[in-house]
């Protein structure tokens, strides 16, 4: 399955991927995890901004983390 594909099932159930966010990412907080609401983009520079990390960095982490994910 391609990555965009992958990511289209994650954001159409952001929901029920909010938990495996926040342990990815525990310095994300719930409020930002929701207010992200499964767009990538947001993900990505949220993650950016509070690990003070390149946003090439951030998209690595995120592409790493989608591929680990049990998306069907």
């Amino acid at each position: 399955m391609a990555t965009s594909d992958k990511w289209e099932q994650i954001k159409g159930n952001w929901k029920q991927f909010t938990g495996q966010v926040r342990e990815r990412w525990g310095e994300l907080t719930d409020d930002e995890v929701m207010q992200i609401n499964g767009e990538r983009e947001q993900l990505e520079g949220k993650i950016q901004e509070r690990y003070g990390i390149a946003r090439e960095e951030a998209r690595e982490q995120v592409n790493d983390w989608l591929e680990k994910n049990k998306v069907r």
